[in-house]
């Protein structure tokens, strides 16, 4: 862990054993304790990336619908490594600029992200039934054609209209 990273840690056990709780933890509470206690003070690229943060927000959030009744995200991000950094850059499905190749990028980095979610979804549920052996063990189906499909459903019958 970094350095940064076990400060923001120890800050954390110390928010944890003052303010104590009910075991669920706001990270907007602690980070807002952490400020106000002066335990952390936030630099400019601190401030900056808060800002980036929220218009990648305001990216992710954008939706619109096609005139099939489909409604998709309108920009997408694709993760780059230039030096020493990862930048997040975006492009606009409805903006004739927008290289091709983004979006093919895109698209195979979010599939990534989503089998690496199911991996750890799959990890956690197995390292907890393998906690509590004596319940029964919670089952979690990692297959989503049928969901999707489901889902789709009422687009399939807006087009056979």
């Amino acid at each position: 862990m970094s350095a940064y990273g076990n400060q923001v840690k120890a800050y954390i056990e110390r928010y944890k054993s003052e303010v104590g709780g009910d075991g669920l933890l706001d990270p907007h509470a602690v980070a807002e304790w952490a400020y106000k206690n002066g335990l952390h003070k936030p630099s400019i690229r601190t401030v900056v990336d808060a800002i980036a943060s929220d218009i990648s927000q305001y990216f992710r959030e954008e939706y619109r619908t096609n005139e099939d009744g489909q409604r998709y995200r309108a920009k997408h991000a694709v993760r780059v490594t230039k030096g020493d950094r990862t930048l997040s850059l975006w492009a606009d499905m409805d903006d004739d600029k927008a290289p091709r190749a983004h979006f093919v990028r895109s698209f195979a980095q979010r599939r990534q992200q989503i089998v690496g979610d199911c991996f750890q979804l799959k990890t956690d549920v197995d390292v907890y039934n393998g906690k509590y052996q004596e319940n029964e063990p919670i089952q979690v189906p990692l297959n989503f054609t049928l969901d999707v499909e489901e889902l789709q459903l009422p687009l399939k019958g807006r087009k056979a209209a």
